[in-house]
């Protein structure tokens, strides 16, 4: 068996920035035991596989560990390259369908591509002494949502010097820790840390968006609003609450292009 694989820089304005995602096209799924293996092979924080079917196009995600309820990178990434390598042209909405996330449609916009993701649900919680010692910073509020915990910190800098205690994030109940502030030059900043799903800290993270963003557009009484991630490659976002729904607007590009021999 010969597929085809695509690596994409998401969330990125040219390559070596954004979050590195792969992205496999299928005429049919495959086995889960070889997803799960060419994901663990690619060794990137997510591998994106899709089946185009007649009225949507399923998409599942998969870590080199497990496989993941929502990525929101790596869905750019299948975005693009439908978009642009794949001759998808029949409208500019792409219907992506993910059997544990529902409907996740993609606009085509000329330069970029708007993600319409579920908003998170999300509720505050006591900043217990497992989260104080999560970080070498200290948060002023933590909130926890479906899938991670969230913590808030005063100002930038510190999210920036903040030095994550992995060991302590992987005894957490969540599949991750969003770390976030206000931003100096943007609305918020954040960064992501999921050691538990195989990734130390996420360069840039579509789905953690869907918890931050319902967030600050609350806290700071703003529709749209502009993040950064600010891992060590970092990542811009627009976001935009609607409904309950999160719009999330990036760039890709196109770092490479083979063939897996299975």
């Amino acid at each position: 068996m010969v597929l085809t694989i695509y690596q994409v820089d998401a969330f990125a304005e040219k390559v070596f920035e954004g979050n590195p995602a792969a992205v496999c096209p299928l005429i049919e799924w495959i086995e889960d035991e070889n997803l799960l293996k060419i994901a663990s092979e690619n060794n990137l924080s997510d591998t994106a596989f899709y089946v185009v079917k007649n009225d949507c196009i399923e998409i599942r995600w998969f870590t080199p560990t497990i496989e993941v309820n929502l990525c929101g990178h790596a869905t750019l990434a299948a975005a693009y390259v439908l978009a642009s390598r794949e001759n998808f042209k029949e409208n500019s909405i792409i219907p992506f369908h993910s059997i544990r996330s529902g409907k996740l449609p993609v606009r085509v916009n000329k330069d970029s591509f708007t993600l319409d993701f579920p908003s998170d649900e999300i509720e505050e919680i006591n900043l217990s002494d497992e989260l104080l010692k999560a970080t070498n910073q200290n948060p002023i509020s933590a909130f926890k949502g479906r899938s991670d915990i969230m913590l808030v910190f005063e100002n930038q800098i510190e999210i920036e010097n903040l030095k994550p205690n992995l060991t302590q994030i992987e005894k957490l109940d969540a599949r991750g820790l969003i770390v976030t502030a206000k931003g100096n030059e943007c609305d918020f900043v954040s960064r992501f840390f999921a050691p538990k799903s195989g990734i130390n800290e996420d360069p840039v993270t579509g789905s953690a968006h869907t918890t931050l963003t319902p967030y600050w557009a609350k806290k700071i009484n703003k529709g749209d609003l502009i993040a950064e991630q600010i891992s060590n490659r970092k990542g811009k976002l627009n976001c935009k609450t609607v409904g309950d729904r999160v719009q999330i607007t990036g760039k890709a590009a196109l770092y490479m292009k083979g063939e897996i021999y299975i």
